[in-house]
């Protein structure tokens, strides 16, 4: 089969899914090889690019997706009535810590670790970003009474466009407060603690 022959195929899976689709999976669906694969997805890329398409391939969370270029946000976010969705900026404060200090560490933080660093409570805040499937229960800290640690989501590498999370950038001056900014420096520069993967 021409490589031209599966590019039909390719769009029809990854518009089906609408999650990212690992290579190993469309090598499977597919029935080809890696390098086929590679060369099928590279293929693909430069039709929608060279179609002027609205859509566009992105790696993305360990895997790949179709999705709409960001010139046409603002008809998308017509169209969904987004802005009703954005998150607050403490919602935003939040989400920074606990990405940031996962990056930092390589592994979660306690509610109690995200409260020292901006001074509120922040209950609502992270039952909020759950909600939305931003952030989820990563397991139990071997500490004192064994807080929860909570982590971001392959939802949220989704959302920002990450492959992962070294990807994220770096942290502006005016995201956080000075006060904050220092404190997740000092988070940093500790030694993690050990965690207990999350009981099924």
């Amino acid at each position: 089969m021409f490589l031209a022959d599966l590019l039909g195929p390719l769009e029809a899976v990854l518009f089906a899914s609408g999650d990212p689709v690992p290579e190993a999976r469309l090598m499977e669906i597919l029935r080809i090889d890696r390098e086929t694969v590679a060369e099928l997805l590279a293929a693909e890329t430069d039709r929608l690019a060279d179609s002027q398409s609205g859509l566009r391939l992105q790696q993305v969370a360990g895997g790949w997706q179709l999705v709409t270029r960001p010139e046409y946000y603002p008809y998308i976010e017509k169209m969904a009535q987004t802005a009703d969705r954005r998150l607050s900026a403490s919602a935003m404060e939040t989400l920074s810590i606990i990405a940031y200090h996962q990056l930092a560490h390589g592994e979660p933080v306690t509610k109690q670790e995200i409260e020292h660093i901006r001074g509120v409570h922040v209950e609502r805040v992270l039952s909020l970003l759950m909600a939305r499937d931003l952030v989820a229960e990563m397991g139990r800290s071997k500490g004192l009474g064994r807080p929860i640690l909570y982590g971001v989501t392959d939802t949220f590498l989704r959302c920002f466009g990450l492959k992962d999370l070294s990807e994220l950038p770096q942290l502006p001056e005016t995201e956080l407060t000075g006060e904050m900014a220092e404190q997740l420096s000092l988070l940093e520069s500790q030694p993690p603690e050990e965690a207990d993967p999350e009981e099924p």
